[in-house]
């Protein structure tokens, strides 16, 4: 049971690094992989929060 949980734990920290790094506010992924999962999840809301819904990332776009 333990590995069950270890594995879903580096599979969400993983997730969200991943996330992270394509908003580009970390350079790279050796400083992501320095915080916990609290960590990452504390800075994923926060992107979350400050995020416009129309970014970048995954959203419907004009092309002119």
């Amino acid at each position: 049971m333990d590995h069950i949980l270890r594995k879903g734990v580096e599979q969400r920290r993983k997730m969200l690094i991943n996330i992270l790094l394509s908003f580009k506010i970390y350079n790279n992924e050796e400083q992501l992989s320095e915080l916990s999962l609290t960590e990452l999840e504390n800075e994923f809301k926060r992107l979350k929060s400050t995020s416009h819904p129309h970014s970048n990332n995954g959203s419907i776009q004009w092309k002119k």
